[in-house]
């Protein structure tokens, strides 16, 4: 038999658990993140984890930096690319499609292999895939020399 009492019991549970997912899902903006967004703000094109050390003034370690631009991806401020050269680099997101689960990036990147600049090609892809296939994933890396290296 069903009380009163174990039904508010468990709907306070409930309660407590769902607080606790929201506090969880509010992040705090720390000095290190904005200082990461301010140079992915800055750079007019995609910038690989050295390349954003460089610029960094503060001394943030390896592992905090990718941990920071894993969750902007994540929350949608970036997106990755996985470069030919198999380094990762990240782009900020402008003009983006869709809302943040359906965030996605479906256009080829080019990579300059002179200067090593990343930058992301205006034109979206629609790939025709196989009845019953979903992409989740788009990697497309041109590699060649940029107009500034020609």
């Amino acid at each position: 038999m069903f009380s009163c009492t174990s039904f508010w019991q468990s709907y306070e549970l409930f309660l407590l658990l769902q607080q606790s997912r929201n506090s969880m899902q509010r992040r705090r903006k720390t000095e290190a993140q904005t200082e990461i967004l301010n140079v992915l703000k800055s750079s007019n094109t995609a910038v690989s984890h050295e390349m954003l050390q460089r610029e960094l003034s503060s001394n943030i370690d390896r592992a905090t930096i990718y941990r920071i631009l894993n969750r902007f991806c994540e929350d949608g401020k970036v997106h990755k690319i996985v470069g030919d050269d198999g380094k990762q680099y990240f782009a900020r997101c402008i003009n983006c499609h869709g809302r943040k689960h359906e965030h996605t990036h479906h256009h080829f990147h080019f990579r300059c292999t002179v200067c090593g600049s990343v930058e992301c090609l205006k034109n979206e892809v629609d790939v025709m895939l196989p009845e019953g296939y979903v992409s989740e994933t788009f990697h497309g890396v041109i590699a060649g020399r940029c107009s500034n290296c020609d």
